[in-house]
Formats: structure tokens, sequence, C-alpha cells
């Protein structure tokens, strides 16, 4: 049925019904508003349904539909923080012997507990939220999930459906502020919809590009009752990604490796996703092929191979940038040819034939042109690829990409003043931790040394905030990695900055005995900042300095001397969450302290003081190319 607004308008009610009131309003319908009252009131919340579902399951709540359909789907563990408006769906996951219910201390870490928990597991992460703040408290984490890829479901309470509009306590238009950092979201007005929407929700967060998905339940649709059964299969119209990759363009780009002389994969966390990483080292070895990873595709590949590159980028492997630079073939899979990678397009592999083969078509041609898109699943793609490539050996090729690795290793010079290094940290984490730690990073100069001076072996073992560089991201991801992963080593790397904005996160994993290791690099400053500023601002440090003898002249605070020159204190902000913890000071101490963290099965938090002006290096300039690689600053 269709409305007319305006001369020449016309609007179609079943589209229009898919929208909020508030949303309803801003598109002009208020005119046929009657006419949508009748409409909804044929189909109201808790009416049984008609025809062939009528009669198949007993009717039951919305609030417990969704905790049959986290059940039924395979959920173990939900991260949930409640509030009003989604109280009846905690009622009903208080009766679930099946879930494990985590309650996190923010809904921002609860969220990037469940990234965390779906980067380590391969399964989609869960977190249950209220309306209000308790959802827009969730966006950075959503948009964080969106930038990487990774399948995520949020549950968020809504105002009643008749309250909507109206401004009503903790009321905000969730499906608005959340539509541009999801893969989908749904507003359910109706409560024999939400057995489909739940199916849909978990298809559509784990299928084609993996994202985050958002259902918006109102109040009463969680009161509501429905018999309406949940769906056995899954049929959207318009959803059905392209999986297998088309046979004449894989053809294609077996011709092209075939022929190259100077070939060179480069490899994203799309591998990792799919995991592919099995047919990716059988291609590399047939095909004797260099290897180098994104941040979001380390352990792709695992870096002891003679064939690994490591990472490429800004803060890549000279010899890898100097590949990617020189190669005539590149086979980019599962890459978003990210600009931290990318640097000038307009130079970028200015050499090379470049093949793309991704999951999701938008992200081919998006910003790097391409010789040869081949859309499907990497594994899928890879698996089809493999018969048709030569084995073969590139001798020359891989000794020039060996001389390289050779002459510039990761490397750094001690302090000047006899301090830790923040890289040696690093380096004797890795040592003792061994090369299967799972490792999570927060952002900033912490995470490019973990992608630099850890052994990155296998998959889903390096969790990082790739695209958006959250801040807070390191501590409630490794809690929801130990939490999905629970025989194995968990490690969180932060700053000083980052630790601080989800600190309160530390008591989650100290109640359910996590044995997380927090290692909190502290130099004083948001050191990655720091050192653009001493690159591109003259040395002007406006907000970066975190001691309050740095920050005294822009802020007018005057040094206290009773107090301690590192605030907060870490190790009692640790104790006082009930962890052990511990400041280290002298490189001579640092892997003694490490052993006796690591031996303990309780989480631990070790605050190093380490070199405040250590750099970041090497670096490529932004928007620059491998021609004005930065070795040291200084």
């Amino acid at each position: 049925m269709q409305i007319r607004v305006c001369p020449g308008v016309w609007i179609d009610l079943e589209c229009v019904w898919r929208y909020p009131p508030p949303i309803r309003a801003r598109h002009g319908v208020a005119r046929g508003a009657q006419t949508m009252e009748k409409a909804k009131s044929e189909n109201a919340p808790g009416r049984a349904p008609e025809g062939a579902d009528a009669g198949r399951v007993s009717p039951r709540t919305g609030a417990r539909v969704v905790v049959e359909g986290l059940e039924r789907l395979g959920v173990s563990t939900v991260f949930a923080y409640p509030g009003g408006a989604i109280l009846d769906v905690f009622d009903e996951l208080a009766k679930s012997d099946k879930l494990h219910l985590i309650l996190p201390r923010h809904e921002q870490g609860g969220s990037h507990m469940a990234d965390g928990y779906a980067r380590a597991t391969g399964k989609p992460g869960v977190c249950i939220v209220t309306s209000g703040p308790g959802a827009t408290n969730i966006v950075t984490g959503l948009a964080t999930a969106n930038m990487d890829g990774i399948p995520m479901v949020a549950i968020t309470g809504q105002v009643s459906t008749k309250a909507v509009g109206n401004d009503a306590f903790q009321e905000a238009d969730t499906c608005g502020i959340t539509r541009p950092v999801t893969k989908h979201n749904y507003f359910v007005r109706d409560v024999n919809d939400l057995p489909r929407i739940m199916v849909e929700a978990f298809h559509l967060a784990t299928t084609g590009k993996p994202g985050p998905v958002l259902v918006d339940l109102p109040k009463d649709v969680q009161l509501a009752k429905t018999a309406v059964p949940f769906p056995e299969s899954f049929d959207r119209p318009g959803y059905k990604p392209s999986v297998e990759g088309h046979p004449r363009m894989i053809a294609r780009m077996a011709q092209l490796l075939n022929t190259a002389n100077r070939p060179l994969l480069y490899v994203g966390g799309g591998v990792v996703s799919a995991n592919a990483t099995d047919e990716l080292a059988q291609l590399a070895h047939k095909a004797d092929i260099p290897v180098a990873t994104t941040l979001m595709g380390l352990g792709a590949f695992p870096e002891s191979d003679p064939l690994s590159l490591r990472m490429v980028g800004m803060h890549g492997l000279i010899a890898a940038n100097k590949a990617l630079d020189s190669c005539d073939v590149l086979l980019a899979i599962g890459v978003r040819f990210d600009d931290r990678v990318t640097g000038k397009v307009s130079e970028f592999a200015p050499r090379a034939r470049i093949v793309h083969v991704d999951v999701d078509p938008s992200s081919i041609g998006k910003s790097v042109r391409c010789d040869l898109p081949v859309v499907g699943d990497v594994r899928n793609v890879l698996a089809a690829l493999l018969p048709l490539v030569n084995e073969t050996r590139h001798d020359a090729w891989r000794a020039e990409c060996d001389t390289w690795k050779t002459e510039d290793p990761f490397s750094y010079d001690p302090s000047p003043s006899g301090a830790i290094m923040p890289q040696a940290v690093l380096q004797a984490v890795d040592k003792v931790a061994g090369p299967g730690a799972i490792v999570s990073t927060d952002v900033g100069q912490n995470q490019m040394w973990s992608c630099q001076y850890f052994t990155h072996e296998r998959p889903r073992s390096f969790l990082s905030s790739g695209g958006l560089g959250t801040m807070g991201f390191g501590l409630p991801a490794a809690i929801g990695a130990q939490l999905g992963r629970p025989g194995e080593t968990v490690v969180c790397v932060t700053g000083d900055g980052g630790f601080q904005m989800n600190a309160q996160e530390l008591v989650v994993a100290v109640e359910h005995r996590l044995p997380v290791k927090v290692i909190v690099l502290n130099n004083t400053y948001l050191g990655n900042v720091r050192q653009w500023q001493d690159m591109m601002y003259h040395g002007v440090h406006s907000m970066t300095h975190l001691a309050q003898a740095g920050r005294m002249k822009q802020e007018k605070i005057e040094p206290d001397p009773k107090l301690p020159p590192y605030l907060p204190d870490f190790v009692k902000l640790a104790e006082a969450h009930g962890a052990k913890a511990r400041r280290v000071e002298k490189p001579e101490d640092v892997e003694g302290a490490l052993r006796e963290a690591f031996a303990d099965n309780r989480p631990w938090v070790l605050e190093f003081i380490v070199e405040p002006e250590a750099d970041i290096t090497p670096m490529i300039p932004p928007g620059h190319t491998i021609k004005d690689l930065i070795r040291k600053f200084k």
C-alpha cells in the first residue's frame, strides 16, 4: 500500500514501517498515521501466526525468544550489562543453564570483550545492553568491529514502541546512530518477526565479509508473546554473497602467477576470517612466493617461515616494503589496501600487475587500481587456484628478499639514560610467553612494537584494533579472548594512556580467575602522538605528556611534591581491583618479573617504566613511499 505525502511523492507503507516514528516523522509521512495504525493493529505484537506456522510452538515472550535464539545458535558466552529497558531479557538470561554471563564494568568494555572473543575463536561475539546510554556506549565497539570485519551481534533494549519519538527516559535512535558502524541493524516492531531476525542477525554477522549486527528491542516487544517458530533456513532477498570465485578469473590469476618472475603475496585479515591459512601456506610453498602481511593479517603465515617478510606498511619491515615496490605480480588476498600500507596511492606497487581476492566486492578497486578482481571466499578461491599453479622456484627473487631482510631487520638503539627500552620488554615477553601466546594490544607505539617484536606464528593470536585504532581496546579484548580460549596464555600490551581508558575491566579478570597478563609500557606520554608532534609539529608536545611535571605549563598545574611522579599508581590500581602487580624500573629486572608473573595462574599487571622518547622505526611518513623511508629519527 502507498500513501501520497506531497504532489508527485508516494511512500510505500511496507517500507515506512521498517523505521521507528522519529524517522517516519523526518520523512514526512504523518498524514498516513491512521492508515498505518490500522495496519499495525492487524499485525499486533503477540498475535498468533496464521496458516502453516499456526500452533507449531507454544507461545513465549519476546525476551524468551532472544534467549532461545542464543542457545539454538550455539552461543555460550554473553557479555551483558543490565538496565531498565532490557530487564525482561535479563530475567530470561538468568534462567538459562547454557549461557555463561559476563558482567563488564562499562558497556564499551563489554563490546570490546565480545570483539576479542570473536577474534580469538572465530565465533560471533554477543553483547547485550540497555537503551539510551547503554546503547550509545557500545558505538565505539561496533565501529571497531565493523572496520576490521569482526562478527558480533549486539542486542539493545529500547523504550516501548508507543513511547518512541517522545523523548522518553533513556530513549535514543539506536538504529539511526549505529547504521553507519554496523553491517546491518534491526528495529523490532513485531514480536512475530523476532525469531526470524535472530537467525538473520547471526547469519549476516558471520557470512560474506563478517561484521557487527544490532537488534534494537523495544520493551513491549520483549513482553509480547509469539508462537512463530525459528526458521530452519535463511532466505533474505538481495543478500547472496559470492563465495566461489569465477573460474575464468581464477584461471587468469594462475596464469599471471605462473609467468611471474617477482611475485608477492600481500595478505590481510580476510585470510584469517576465512580460515584459509593452510591454503595460503600451500600456495606460497608450491609457487615459492614471499609473503607480506598487514597488521590484521599477522599470524596468517608463520613468521619463522623463510618465505615470510613479516608486516608491510608504515612501520613494517623494510624488506616487505621493498618487495612491494619491486614485485611484478602482487596477489592481494583478503586486504582492503589501507592507507597505512599504500602510502602514496599513485606510486603503490608501481611495477606490478595487481590481483585482488576478497569476498567483499565493495573493497575491490576502492582505493587502488586492480588489474584482476576475484570476488569470493578466500578459502574457496585459494583451493580452486592451487591445482592450476605450477610448482616452481624463484631463487633470484628470493635471494634479493633475503638480502633485504638481513640488511634491515627490526632494531633499536639503547636508551641514552640506561632506561628500559620498550622493544626489549616485548622481546622478553615473546621469549617468556612463547610464540604461541595470544597477544592483545592497545593502540599507538605499544601496538606497533608488538607487531615488530613478537613472533606471530598462528592465526587468531594477534588481536588489535586495526582500522579504527581504538584506545582502551587491549584489556577487554584480552579478557574476551581468555574466556574464549581458557587454556591458553593471553597477554595484553598497553600504554599508560590506553590502559586508563578501560582499566576498570581488570576486575572482570579477577572475578573470573582469568590469568591475563597486562604489560603496561609507561613512558609518561601518549607516545605515538608525541612522536608525530616531534616529526611534524616542531616538538610542541601539546597535551601528550601524562606526568604532571610535563603538563604544568599548558594546564597551569603546579606539581605536588607529595604525589608520586607516575599518576595514577598502576600497581595500587591493580591491587585495588584484586590483581597482582609490580613496577619494574631496571633493565636487569625485566625478565625475572615476567617469569614471576607468567608462572602465576592469576591476573597480573606489570608496569615497566620505559625510555620516554623511544620512537617507532622504521617509518614511511603518511602519503609517502619507500623512497622517503625514515630509519632513525635521532
